[in-house]
């Protein structure tokens, strides 16, 4: 059974998804972060099939987050260096970080965010850049952007009519 492709949905979350959505892939722009390029390196660090990886750096080329680069011709060896979209990722790592921490870590956090220059524990937070208040602050909603339609447009307006601000 073929997988429902999400990429032409209007939604930029299923969007995003149909390029990152798979856990391999996630785990793969983490590890780019962290400095990681090359094939061996990855397959190190996660653990994972030679086949699987070679799919999931295929797809996230593909995407426009991974730029693949030869640094080898005998034999041929390739690294996978991040994109300007790839390092946009960043952010979002970062939130799922806190987030499992908070929610999936009764243990307590086994990996933290750190401010290099101080030492200090980061708060992260995602913020809207123009009043500084967090994105959490039931002020915000979505609504319907510039391109969307039918469906989206209406979904999206009824949202907005309907909660209480």
């Amino acid at each position: 059974m073929q997988r429902k492709s999400l990429g032409n949905m209007q939604c930029p979350i299923a969007r995003s998804l149909e390029r990152v959505g798979e856990w391999w892939s996630i785990l793969i722009l983490r590890d780019c972060l962290h400095g990681l390029t090359r094939f061996d390196e990855f397959e190190k660090s996660l653990g994972i099939a030679p086949n699987m990886l070679t799919r999931r750096l295929t797809g996230l080329v593909e995407a426009g987050l991974l730029e693949r680069r030869q640094y080898s011709e005998r034999p041929p060896r390739f690294e996978y260096v991040l994109t300007e979209r790839g390092r946009d990722f960043q952010p979002v790592l970062a939130t799922l970080l806190v987030w499992g921490n908070k929610h999936f870590a009764p243990e307590g956090a086994s990996v933290v965010i750190v401010n290099r220059e101080t030492g200090e524990l980061a708060d992260p937070v995602v913020v809207d850049r123009i009043s500084g208040r967090p994105l959490s602050d039931p002020v915000f909603s979505t609504a319907p952007g510039p391109a969307a339609e039918g469906e989206t447009r209406e979904r999206h307006t009824r949202l907005l009519n309907s909660e209480d601000v």
